[in-house]
């Protein structure tokens, strides 16, 4: 079976050793996705509505580049750092998942790898055969 990583380029990969995402047949994995753009600034910093609207718009492109799209995911887990606010990251995941509705958990951490990341996404896909 073919294993395919992307890599995004940035220099955390090669440090703790990690791919954006991984297909091997016909089964893809993306790592924890936060909000930061191309350039390495935080999108939403305080609004964890555009947070979590940002990541799932980040991690399409993602899935896009290995012939997955949103109606693939089967499964996102999302950590955030405050609980309270599950309304609007529901809000924002529900806007692009309504109709798709995949497996889904929400948790509350103690925190993200940087404290002005209020999400954090992981996703899971299928292509179909």
């Amino acid at each position: 079976m073919e294993r395919v990583n992307v890599s995004t380029g940035a220099k955390w990969e090669d440090i703790i050793g990690y791919s954006r995402a991984v297909k091997m047949g016909n089964i893809i994995e993306v790592t924890g996705t936060v909000a930061t753009d191309g350039s390495g600034e935080i999108v939403g910093k305080n609004d964890p509505y555009i947070q979590t609207k940002f990541i799932i718009l980040k991690v399409e492109k993602v899935l896009e580049q290995l012939g997955a799209k949103l109606s693939d995911v089967v499964r996102t887990r999302i950590f955030t750092t405050d609980i309270s606010k599950w309304e609007d990251i529901g809000k924002a995941h529900g806007e692009l998942f309504r109709d798709i509705k995949p497996c889904t958990t929400m948790v509350e951490v103690n925190a993200l790898i940087g404290a002005d990341y209020l999400v954090e996404i992981e996703f899971s896909a299928i292509l179909s055969e």
